[in-house]
């Protein structure tokens, strides 16, 4: 079964924060500060504005999808919202999932939060949605819609991770199809997960713990997208284009020396411009990658995710024919006007 993924619909806040009042906040010091800034490139993080809220900002980003892939009601029974963090804004409020139902009006659609497996939930809602579309029985233009997104900005305590990135508020949206309804712009070539259970501690690891989570992330991302790449017949100089998560620049100059894989085919153009963003990052660096014009029909893209607790998430699409639509890549700037 050919399997596709739509093209993004991004949203984000209005408010963009400096990477370093945040840390001055955590009380990080000058060293630290720098590294953040100079070393790993993280400069700016998305923020909710006064009066903003996560949930409209996911609502907008849904109807962006479904508007976009022209897609019915009646075609989509499932939506799926990958997040990493298990506390935000909305869950204080009940209902949550019956308003965004109501909003997108997929009423009908069952609903499903992906979580407790941190930033590779989004990426994992993609292979999820594959086996919905393949279950017995089912419809031949049946049609997924994926959500991601986190409120990081909550809690300054649960949007930075020591030594390693900070985290902003941001969310997208898109389509997963099959059957007879393929009709989108990346092709699901292949899928490959992976844990280490020796990181359970998480963000309770202890320095040592944490050094070696670091050195044992970058191996296997690699055996990951190994395995990923020959699933689906490929190998690792088979792949045009890394679509990453975008925790720092440094942790990717390590993976490119570690996988030869050229460090120019790693899309990591958003770090300074809005950093992490949680489980959406691989997705929205082959958003950001295609409406700039980078990415050719038949490019063979690897969209990876890392999350805490060493999980790894790695899907390899195929971009098809046909040239992005002119202005998608305002699709963020659209969004920041509608919420005003």
């Amino acid at each position: 079964m050919t399997v596709t993924l739509s093209r993004m619909s991004v949203r984000l806040p209005k408010g963009m924060e400096p990477v370093d009042d945040i840390l001055l906040r955590n009380k990080r010091n000058l060293t630290e500060r720098r590294m953040f800034t100079k070393v790993y490139g993280l400069r700016e993080s998305p923020t909710l504005a006064p009066g903003e809220r996560m949930e409209q900002l996911l609502a907008a980003a849904g109807r962006g999808a479904l508007e976009a892939g022209g897609a019915t009601a009646g075609e989509v029974g499932l939506i799926l919202y990958g997040h990493t963090l298990l506390t935000q804004e909305f869950g204080y409020r009940g209902g949550f999932p019956d308003r965004l139902r109501a909003d997108l009006g997929l009423r009908k659609a069952s609903f499903y939060g992906i979580s407790h497996i941190n930033c590779t939930s989004v990426l994992r809602s993609v292979e999820l949605a594959r086996t919905y579309l393949s279950r017995p029985g089912a419809g031949a233009r049946d049609s997924v819609l994926v959500l991601g997104g986190d409120h990081g900005s909550i809690s300054d305590s649960s949007r930075f991770v020591p030594g390693m990135t900070v985290g902003g508020d941001a969310t997208l949206a898109f389509l997963v199809r099959g059957g007879e309804n393929p009709g989108g712009r990346y092709r699901y070539l292949a899928g490959a997960d992976d844990r280490d259970t020796r990181f359970y501690r998480n963000m309770r690891m202890s320095a040592e713990e944490s050094a070696l989570f670091g050195k044992v992330c970058c191996e296997r991302a690699i055996q990951t997208m190994r395995r990923a790449a020959a699933e689906a017949g490929l190998g690792l100089a088979d792949i045009d284009w890394v679509m990453p998560h975008l925790s720092n620049r440094m942790f990717w100059r390590t993976f490119a020396a570690e996988s030869g894989i050229a460090r120019d085919r790693i899309c990591l153009d958003l770090i300074p411009r809005q950093g992490h963003n949680f489980g959406t990052d691989a997705l929205m660096a082959l958003d950001h990658a295609d409406w700039t014009g980078r990415l050719r029909p038949g490019d063979r893209c690897a969209l990876v995710s890392l999350g805490q607790g060493a999980y790894f998430q790695v899907v390899i699409v195929e971009v098809g024919e046909g040239p992005h639509e002119a202005g998608h890549g305002l699709e963020q700037a659209r969004g920041q006007e509608e919420a005003r």
